[in-house]
């Protein structure tokens, strides 16, 4: 068992520091977790999700790990009974490692290196721990090494047969300080002696083995993730990049638009705690010097755009709030934030769309692909290229340099991170990432709101108590949000002010609460007249439905 994990090991160190010279993509552990993920079911996708939160790839990852562990340490076992059984085995894995490597929508030939390299450092090591230990395996059966560990009192020679020794007659005994007279069956009188109690040759050869093969497979994985960590050159153009002015600010913010009520989510979400999903297990780092956006397709003039070009071009801020299709009722995967970017309406009536296209089919640099509604984006909404986030540069794991930002739909089609292509095409061509996985090809965000305070987990006191939330309808706005109490009549709350339609609105209603435990719902009706429902939906394939609800304890 030992030989199989130290072999993997090994396999996977001597990868990982291959990966860190020729690019992170090449990892055979990140390109069986990317393939894990591009294969997962939407609704173990959203367990995973709504259970791990942020955490759900370093879970995924640590599952991939502990099945390598367990078949590895089967393949050892494997190896011990017969080399070519252990060596078969590996190469399976190595056969698993390459077609997850070569699957990637962003592989390329070198990818495969650290594969290959670290399988041939693991059938390598393989093969030494298992000549080790046969060569102890021998020595341990040898007689003339087995000295007081010897054939057991009482034991019977076997009769003999052709080309045997003759059996020896029974009685004899071995003269003192040498070996036993022959066929004599003994037990010794006294404790092995020192040199017996030694580590045998071959059983130190196969420790020495080992613990350099382990050494070798630690130092690699920490060289290769220093390699592969992240880039100076990208951190250093993020940190020194000069954002132009807007050439269209952002309005103030209306006086009312903070409610400034503990527990509350704030107006402007923080950029360190906004959420991610994605499906990179290693965050994409792009250099803004070799940064390009391709616009091509159903166009009349296909545009290459350099980040320069894209910082020279009239920038729009503007307060959007985005929200993730797997957000359950009333989660936290929705947060709103000022966006600095240019126009995407403008950069398509550049290129000239042709009649009867309709898709934004829009590629990440790590393959990722989201379909954006043609319609919504020239419909004069704020749909943005782009740069800025809160007042800096777009964070790495946010898209730095450049993304796609587009009110009112759900980010899986609306908000692509590291885009550096878009191909103007139709829904009936092409489809995106998640639409073969079960996701509906438009999705609008649905008008719905959440309870932030009280959050149930502690006990409130009978009297006048505050609930408040903020709700959401991007691109329709909010106009209403009622509360109710175990099931009672609606209660309309006091809304925040806001600036625009695009974003989250924060609401409060003042409660004059009861003892004992209760039952709080709300919901949320949009400027179309709309009210959100009750009946509730599971967010595939476009998005959860019904009231949120919490359950509190009044004394």
């Amino acid at each position: 068992m030992a030989t199989g994990l130290i072999t993997a090991l090994v396999a996977i160190g001597v990868a990982q520091l291959v990966a860190g010279i020729t690019g992170p993509q090449g990892s055979p552990v990140v390109a069986v977790g990317g393939a894990a993920i591009d294969s997962t079911p939407a609704p173990v996708k959203n367990f995973a999700i709504s259970t791990f939160g942020s955490h759900d790839k370093a879970v995924l990852v640590a599952g991939i790990l502990v099945v390598l562990a367990v078949f590895a340490a089967l393949i050892g076992v494997a190896s011990l009974r017969r080399l070519a059984f252990g060596l078969a085995g590996l190469a399976v894995f190595t056969l698993i490692g390459m077609a997850a490597v070569l699957t990637r929508p962003d592989h390329s030939t070198v990818d495969v290196l650290p594969v290959l390299i670290g399988a041939a450092a693991g059938a390598f090591t393989m093969v030494r721990l298992v000549r080790a230990a046969e060569a102890d395996q021998a020595l341990t059966a040898s007689p003339a090494q087995s000295g007081p560990a010897g054939q057991l009192a009482g034991s019977t020679a076997p009769a003999p047969g052709v080309g045997d020794v003759p059996a020896p007659s029974l009685g004899d005994v071995p003269a003192a300080g040498g070996p036993p007279a022959p066929g004599t069956s003994w037990v010794p009188s006294g404790p092995p002696s020192r040199a017996a109690s030694q580590p045998q040759p071959a059983r130190r050869r196969f420790l020495i083995t080992g613990l350099v093969a382990v050494g070798v497979a630690g130092a690699s994985t920490v060289i290769g993730q220093r390699l592969a960590g992240p880039s100076s050159t990208v951190s250093r153009a993020r940190t020194t990049l000069r954002l132009p002015r807007p050439a269209r600010p952002a309005a103030p913010l209306p006086a009312g638009a903070s409610l400034d009520i503990e527990g509350l989510s704030p107006f402007v979400t923080p950029n360190a705690v906004f959420y991610r999903v994605d499906t990179a297990i290693i965050v994409p780092e792009v250099d803004p010097a070799s940064w390009q956006l391709r616009i091509h397709g159903m166009v009349d003039r296909e545009i290459t755009l350099s980040f320069a070009d894209l910082l020279r071009m009239p920038l729009i801020e503007h307060y959007i709030t985005l929200c993730c299709v797997s957000n359950p009722v009333a989660g936290p995967y929705i947060g709103n934030a000022k966006w600095l970017g240019a126009s995407l309406a403008s950069l398509l009536r550049r290129a000239g769309i042709r009649s009867g296209a309709d898709q934004l089919l829009c590629t990440s640099v790590d393959g990722f692909t989201s379909g954006t509604p043609v319609q919504v984006v020239m419909d004069g909404r704020d749909a943005l290229l782009a740069v800025a986030m809160n007042g800096t540069p777009l964070p790495v794991a946010h898209g730095f340099p450049a993304r796609l930002v587009v009110p009112g739909l759900y980010g899986y089609v609306s908000a692509c991170k590291w885009v550096t292509d878009i191909n103007v095409t139709t829904f009936a061509d092409a489809q995106a990432y998640w639409v073969p996985r079960g996701w509906s090809q438009r999705a609008p965000i649905k008008t719905e709101s959440r309870i932030d305070v009280p959050n149930g987990s502690a006990t409130l006191r009978a009297g006048r108590t505050q609930v408040a939330g903020v709700a959401w309808a991007q691109h329709k706005g909010i106009d209403a949000v009622e509360v109710r109490v175990d099931g009672g009549q609606w209660h309309q709350a006091r809304l925040a002010a806001v600036p625009g339609i695009d974003t989250w609105r924060q609401w409060v209603w003042d409660w004059d609460a009861t003892p004992g435990s209760h039952r709080i719902e709300a919901r949320a009706t949009d400027a179309t007249g709309y009210t959100q429902t009750a009946v509730p939906v599971p967010p595939e394939p476009n998005g959860a439905t019904g009231y949120p609800m919490v359950t509190v304890s009044v004394q």
